[in-house]
């Protein structure tokens, strides 16, 4: 696929302009991201599949219902701090680097994960139950705010150009491996434990296990150098500051580039809310509203998870290879028209019918998280990428996407109608639509403010090649332009009296 190559700085591009990726150094970074991302996730997935428990022990003087919004709830206001922490560490991220920030939100989210599982009942402290659990709540969105747009961008900038897809889809291969593992160790304690030892204590566990997951990702987030393209920023940078170009401050990140933030904003909103629809409510929706059970419902989430996880990979990969904006746009559109006949086969009696309504969300699902983590930190350039994503990412995340279940749950509440998760899905699928047809395809292409970077110094000439290639073709097409004005030119004097 030809490739249009633009020197940042606006210089011939030569070889040594490229810059050859180590394979070591990526894997190594792949890694380090993904296991963080898992433990994010990890942590959400718990509070999603166990938050009928938690109502009962937090909770326990409301009604049944109630006490599944008002843990709903308190998942859901995590979100409300998120991007204050996405500012916060956006703006950290663009000024000492990518590496050090992902270091520190992990460590950070492992405390308050730990913290939760430490949190007596309302039966033993009352009222104070619930707002430390808030409070360790506020400290994960804060953490997390800064947590996915990190991985995201190091990944990316660590990434091959024609390997960007693949390599950013372990990401959130990553994602789905954490709510996988939340959900079957919630399932397998349930199972060994029974409801009563599992609402007694049992549900203490999965927390207590984020202090040594955060400990192995804090290894490995401090063992990673930081990636090329911010190094090439910084160089450039101190060479701005030494001629008195100053750097570009949050008000100019919002009035200059208010497009790509609203593009980001669109295309985070029908990816979260399908992603949180699916794997953090789906499990309240089936033992709460259908009254089917709830580990059998767990089950089928997880087997839909299972086969998530086989094809991430593979979408990523073909999104290197036919593009990003295909897949999301395939993705919006099958939301839009499936959205309804899959609640219809969910809301069925037959195992096989649920399955099959999980499954066809699952695999559209799967079109938008194989490519997200590679389109995103393209919307912008280097210097500005982790602030502008970290807000764009987070306002949708803290506004539409967290707040997925606690809505989805409070519009059946209200109107009784159990198909109201259906058509919140068909609204952001129009708004997935709108933002995927406003962006410019990215695949194949270096990041915004960055040179092109290659696996290999053969793939470095064959880059560079192409890019004269396309040069040499814009002039031909510039050439044929000019000589179709010039005879147009020439045919107008002619049919001037004074010019002829």
């Amino acid at each position: 696929m030809p490739v249009d190559l633009i020197s940042p700085h606006n210089k011939e591009l030569k070889i040594n302009d490229i810059t050859i990726i180590d394979n070591k150094k990526l894997k190594k970074a792949v890694a380090a991201s993904a296991l963080g991302n898992a433990m994010e996730w990890f942590d959400f997935g718990v509070y999603g599949f166990i938050a009928v428990t938690l109502g009962k022990v937090f909770f326990p003087e409301t009604s049944g219902s109630t006490q599944i919004l008002a843990a709903l709830a308190t998942f859901a206001v995590a979100f409300i701090i998120r991007p204050v922490g996405g500012i916060f560490f956006g703006l950290l991220g663009d000024k000492l680097g990518r590496q050090k920030i992902l270091a520190t939100t992990i460590i950070i989210m492992a405390i308050s994960t730990f913290c939760i599982g430490l949190i007596p009942g309302y039966a033993s402290i009352g009222i104070w139950a619930p707002i430390l659990l808030l409070c360790c709540r506020l400290l994960q969105g804060f953490s997390t705010g800064g947590e996915y747009t990190g991985a995201t961008i190091f990944i990316a900038e660590y990434s091959p150009d024609r390997k960007r897809g693949f390599m950013g889809s372990w990401l959130d291969f990553g994602s789905t491996a954490g709510f996988l593992v939340g959900a079957g160790l919630v399932t397998l304690i349930t199972h060994l434990l029974g409801d009563e030892k599992m609402l007694e204590w049992g549900w203490r566990i999965p927390f207590l296990l984020a202090g040594p997951l955060g400990l192995i990702g804090l290894y490995l987030r401090s063992n990673i150098d930081e990636t090329p393209a911010f190094e090439k920023m910084q160089e450039k940078q101190q060479s701005d500051a030494e001629h008195g170009i100053s750097k570009i401050s949050l008000k100019e990140i919002v009035t200059r580039h208010w497009q790509p933030l609203l593009i980001c904003m669109g295309l985070v909103i029908v990816w979260n809310v399908t992603y949180y629809m699916l794997l953090t409510y789906m499990p309240s929706y089936l033992s709460s509203n259908l009254h089917y059970s709830e580990s059998h419902g767990v089950i089928l989430i997880i087997v839909i998870m299972i086969c998530m996880l086989c094809v991430q990979p593979f979408i990523g990969l073909l999104s290197d290879k036919v593009g990003r904006k295909p897949l999301i746009t395939i993705a919006s559109f099958g939301l839009f028209f499936l959205a309804i006949p899959s609640f219809h086969l969910i809301m069925h009696d037959d195992v096989i019918y649920i399955f099959t309504g999980l499954m066809i969300l699952g695999v559209l699902l799967s079109l938008l998280t194989g490519v997200m983590a590679s389109t995103l930190p393209a919307l912008f350039p280097t210097s500005i990428r982790y602030s502008a994503l970290a807000i764009s990412f987070n306002i949708s995340v803290s506004l539409f996407c967290g707040t997925t279940p606690l809505i989805a749950q409070w519009l059946i509440e209200v109107t009784q109608n159990l198909m109201m998760p259906a058509y919140y899905l068909m609204i952001v699928a129009v708004i997935g639509f709108v933002a995927i047809s406003f962006t410019k395809e990215t695949a194949n292409k270096p990041l915004r403010g960055a040179t092109p970077a290659a696996s290999d110094k053969a793939e470095a000439k064959e880059l560079l090649q192409e890019h004269h290639d396309s040069i040499e073709a814009k002039v031909e097409d510039l050439t044929a332009q000019i000589d179709a004005l010039t005879e147009k030119r020439e045919q107008l004097i002619e049919q001037h009296p004074k010019l002829n």
